[in-house]
């Protein structure tokens, strides 16, 4: 049996990287611009499953690749800027040594140059160790890069953009790219310790069109020696709505479906059926979760519409008043859970959260409760 290509795990590469091919060719241009290009200090920012991870290891691999940059991907819970120091400080070439002085020559008195061994990493903190790994970078003309993975405000994030925004007055061979959902990123770029942070240049990653769905699906599953229907392929894509991690979902379930080389319209029935399920587990039960009770009771009231809903329809079930709904339009937005759809109206952000919500509708209405609103 053929190896299952799809890869629907959390910040796994997907075999095809579907729609970002322009967002991760002006990541490069602003490596090959050098020092101040705008673009090597970036925030990717979209709701859960939209590829954040993704963009953070695609831009890394490509600069790698392309420039032999020194790479170092963390995640920012606790303790992460100590992490990246003792990486940064790994990789120094543990013969370099410093020049601490230059006296004259023996035979005028003196005694020759002065070394002193390079400080030990671990004692330093992250710009000093930063500024010796950027030495050794530069002088073999390369640089480093930092990926920084589900950022939020924090004392050490705001230490590190500190150290980064010297560095980069330095003109530093330095980049950093972030990635966080839209309501961590907004509170981070609002923080006064981190203001610095919104000069970057914030990438809100948007959906894939269907068109780049279809092309994808089909190179993966034809380059693994498979076969589909195009009416079948339609429907597939038409399924993940243009979701990056409803595409791998799709993909990976439709292929187990099939039970020979070619995937039949039954095989992608049964497969998507099966991925809508991993989703509501695996991405709107998490992302819910997180949301006060009142959140939820906006978007029960907004499930009640099939399409778009309107703000005056959604405060008058929550027999609240249109301003009370939209202080939680702004927060929901904020978390990535929907988008303006035009005046007056939201829409889910996220592929069928609305059935989600309807067929959880009881659990969610009991869930949460006594949490702040």
């Amino acid at each position: 049996m053929a190896v299952n290509p799809f890869k629907p795990t959390a910040g796994a590469n997907p075999p095809q990287l579907v729609g970002r091919d322009a967002l991760i060719d002006e990541f490069l241009e602003s490596i090959e611009d050098g020092p101040g290009a705008p673009g090597r200090l970036t925030i990717f920012s979209g709701p859960r499953g939209i590829g954040k991870t993704v963009m953070l290891n695609a831009v890394a691999d490509q600069v790698q690749a392309n420039h032999q940059w020194v790479v170092i991907h963390e995640t920012a819970t606790p303790g992460f800027l100590d992490r990246i120091t003792r990486t940064a400080g790994q990789q120094l070439d543990p013969k370099r040594r410093r020049l601490t002085g230059v006296t004259l020559p023996s035979y005028l008195g003196g005694g020759g140059l002065s070394f002193a061994p390079t400080p030990e990493p671990a004692r330093s903190g992250f710009r000093e160790t930063a500024s010796l790994l950027l030495d050794q970078c530069e002088a073999g003309q390369t640089g480093l890069l930092i990926t920084l993975d589900e950022v939020r405000t924090s004392t050490e994030l705001a230490q590190l953009a500190a150290d980064i925004q010297h560095l980069i007055r330095e003109d530093r061979e330095i980049a950093i790219a972030f990635a966080g959902i839209p309501s961590a990123v907004n509170e981070l770029l609002n923080d006064q310790l981190t203001t610095f942070l919104r000069r970057a240049d914030r990438k809100d990653l948007d959906d894939v069109p269907l068109a780049d769905v279809a092309q994808a699906l089909q190179a993966t599953i034809t380059d693994n020696g498979r076969t589909i229907d195009p009416d079948a392929l339609s429907t597939a894509a038409t399924a993940t709505g243009g979701y990056p991690f409803m595409i791998q979902l799709v993909g990976y379930h439709i292929w187990r479906k099939s039970t020979g080389d070619h995937i039949t319209a039954r095989a992608v029935a049964a497969g998507v059926q099966q991925a809508r399920t991993r989703l509501g587990s695996l991405v709107h039960a998490a992302a819910l979760r997180e949301l006060s009770e009142v959140d939820r009771t906006f978007l029960l009231a907004m499930a009640q519409d099939e399409g778009p809903a309107r703000i005056a329809d959604i405060a008058r079930r929550m027999g609240k008043d249109t301003r009370y709904a939209q202080v939680y339009r702004g927060r929901l937005i904020a978390a990535g859970m929907i988008t303006p759809a035009g005046y007056g109206k939201v829409q889910f952000a996220i592929p069928y959260l609305r059935d989600y919500l309807i067929e959880h509708a009881a659990h969610q209405e009991m869930s949460g409760r006594g949490e702040p609103t």
